[in-house]
């Protein structure tokens, strides 16, 4: 990304390009997998303490069900009244020992490396940080800005879901700095189904009956190629299984086996007719019990006549900073889904630029950096301004 070259004010923010990345690498190299609270609240605290260190009120909401905490922080604005919720996650898809193993932090040329430093540490950072230098500069936000940090978005949200729409229906606006999708902004996204399949078979011992057993492994093998077999990427639908577990001895006919389903839809008629679909699915092989379970729903997000014109705002800032970024409806899923879907007006995909979500190759762009945070500041200093209004970017 290339920035104008602009006198910028005395009191402007100053934004830092090694300063955010020093910042971002402090969050990243505290990892904080979903599946370990222990790590999340310790990453919930990090967080936590840079928030109260620039004046947020901070609220801690305790974990459920197995997961970590839920952190609020809220810092006052020039105006009273709803204002700016920013929504993000602190876990991630990576467990403990990433980054001494398959993705440590390293830096080559514009891309750095390591575990949530593009899906989200990198983009809720930035917006912590824009936050930070507006205050820095003796300034405010126009209106009352809250962060809201989830413990458990990598799995469906499934303990906070409830909150985070309570909290949303309180504000005006909701951004959402999830990484941006190849540069653009998020102005919709897909339903996210998620579904359990468990099989039933018979034992038998493997090598002197294995004709009398009725393998539950087998069942969710075949079941697996009838549900990959329902995507239909012209139409945007896809079903992945991700997570199989089944059987005990190498020498037994399994008893059980369990299938974890992902489904990704981009219309209502879409959702509908795939969860039909699955929620109807019978036993292929003889003498077996299929049991289909469904999961956390991530609804459909769509594009909103209100959430258009918060990308609006966002364009014409960024086009005052010195870059274009376009938006779409995409199919990753985020905890926007849940605001957008409450017809609040949410801009998603305001983190960074980069690429490799939950893989080892996992990288954010060092380029996008500065220009995100100053989009990010412009949005906090003239969110519920008049349209005239300009702010120091």
């Amino acid at each position: 990304m290339v920035e104008l070259t602009v006198p910028a004010p005395t009191n402007a923010p100053r934004f830092d390009e090694a300063e955010i990345l020093a910042g971002i690498e402090t969050w990243v190299r505290l990892e904080s997998p979903t599946f370990a609270p222990a790590r999340v609240n310790a990453m919930m605290d990090l967080a936590s303490a840079e928030l109260a260190r620039v004046g947020a009120a901070i609220r801690r909401v305790p974990g459920a069900d197995g997961y970590g905490d839920v952190v609020i922080a809220e810092i006052a604005g020039q105006c009273a009244g709803p204002g700016i919720l920013v929504l993000g996650h602190l876990d991630t898809v990576h467990p403990e020992g990433s980054l001494a193993g398959v993705l440590p932090w390293r830096r080559d040329g514009d891309k750095v490396f390591g575990p949530g430093c593009y899906d989200m540490k990198g983009g809720l950072y930035l917006a912590y940080y824009a936050l930070r230098q507006i205050l820095a500069a003796g300034k405010r936000p126009y209106l009352p800005v809250t962060f809201m940090l989830i413990p458990d978005e990598e799995v469906g949200s499934p303990s906070t879901r409830q909150l985070i729409e309570e909290t949303a229906r309180r504000h005006a606006h909701v951004l959402v700095p999830e990484p941006a999708k190849d540069g653009n902004l998020v102005t919709g996204r897909h339903a996210f189904q998620r579904f359990t399949l468990t099989a039933h078979g018979r034992p038998a011992h493997a090598g002197a009956t294995l004709a009398r057993g009725r393998s539950a492994i087998r069942e969710i093998a075949e079941q697996i190629i009838r549900l990959e077999g329902m995507g239909d990427p012209d139409r945007g639908i896809t079903l992945s299984v991700g997570v199989v577990n089944g059987g005990r001895w190498v020498n037994v006919v399994p008893l059980t086996c369990r299938a974890e389903v992902l489904v990704v839809t981009p219309s209502a008629d879409a959702f509908d007719e795939i969860r039909a679909r699955i929620l109807a699915l019978t036993p292929i092989g003889r003498d077996i019990e299929l049991c289909v379970e469904a999961g956390p729903v991530r609804p459909l997000f769509a594009p909103t006549a209100e959430g258009l014109a918060l990308y609006d705002q966002a364009r014409a800032i960024a086009g005052e900073i010195g870059f274009a970024p376009g938006h779409g409806s995409y199919g990753g899923g985020s905890d926007g889904n849940f605001t957008g879907a409450l017809g609040v007006p949410t801009l998603d995909g305001l983190g960074v630029c980069g690429d490799g979500a939950h893989t080892h190759e996992e990288h954010l762009l060092v380029s996008s950096l500065v220009p995100r945070a100053r989009l990010l500041a412009g949005l906090f200093e003239r969110l519920g301004r008049a349209p005239t209004a300009t702010s120091d970017l």
